[in-house]
């Protein structure tokens, strides 16, 4: 753990050198954090192509359009062991889906609302059937991700001018698309706070109460298993390389909630944003 935080102590000291010099782009106000969704849209016309670098090789692609200045739809496709040499597998054979619609805009004392789908989880995609035999024990039908996605939602964002733009956004969301034992709903909350011009840090929670009731010894999935009730802290910080173009790095699972990890990720996302 502490070799871990020195690791990332001398990252952060290398992404605040590279931020020095982009000081005169700006960072838009964001869509989603880490891995939860904002009550943000892109503008009508306006596209979205992010690219995340995840622990184990995996490549994760997301394409986002606005329709209109409310209304976004989007779609990701994730890969594992994309770098490595380990045997090349796709998460799913369809594509997941994202749709965000803005049904409220933000004013001075209302935030801004906005309901929405988000079918992508992250890391591995795992199906598999767990049955113990004739003495009373359970069947498991599993069809998830190592981290079940967002599912359906509502968020709610307020943003502030303190010292810079600081936006809170706060949620609730059902997951629709994944199947394991637990079908809770979940809330999640986070914000994001401009820093300069060019840099802005994001810090999220993600309940994950419907991540947290498997926890027979006997049943595991290879290297997946439930969270452990902490939920999932995570943390970014994006900055601007030119203009459009966006880097991030994020620290997700802070609290360590998977029982299979000892420390928390290191993640990589590169987004591109512009108009038609």
């Amino acid at each position: 753990m502490i070799k871990s935080l020195r690791d990332s102590r001398a990252l952060l000291i290398m992404i605040l050198l590279l931020a020095g010099g982009q000081a005169t782009a700006q960072v838009p106000p964001p869509t989603v954090l880490v891995t939860i969704p904002t009550a943000g849209t892109l503008a009508r016309g306006e596209y979205e192509i992010e690219l995340l670098m995840q622990r184990g090789g995996g490549i994760l692609g997301r394409l986002a359009v606005g329709f209109s200045d409310r209304f976004t739809i989007g779609m990701s496709y994730g890969v594992s062991n994309f770098i490595g040499d380990d045997m090349l597998g796709l998460n799913r054979l369809m594509p997941e889906a994202q749709l965000k619609y803005r049904l409220y805009d933000e004013t001075v004392t209302i935030p801004a609302i906005t309901i929405g789908l988000d079918s992508q989880g992250r890391g591995d995609f795992w199906e598999q059937k767990i049955s113990k035999d004739t003495t009373g024990e359970i069947t498991i039908d599993m069809a998830r991700y190592d981290v079940k996605a967002i599912g359906a939602y509502v968020v709610l964002s307020k943003n502030w001018d303190v010292l810079g733009n600081f936006g809170s956004h706060v949620g609730i969301s059902k997951n629709l698309t994944e199947q394991d034992e637990d079908d809770d709903f979940n809330f999640f909350f986070g914000f994001d706070k401009e820093l300069s011009p060019s840099v802005i840090v994001f810090v999220e929670f993600n309940a994950a109460l419907d991540d947290n009731k498997i926890d027979d010894a006997d049943i595991q999935l290879h290297n997946l298993t439930v969270g452990q009730g902490a939920g999932y802290l995570n943390a970014g910080l994006r900055l601007t390389m030119a203009p459009g173009l966006y880097m991030e790095f994020d620290f997700n699972d802070i609290l360590v909630n998977k029982s299979t990890v000892s420390r928390f990720s290191r993640e990589l996302k590169v987004n591109f944003l512009t108009y038609f």
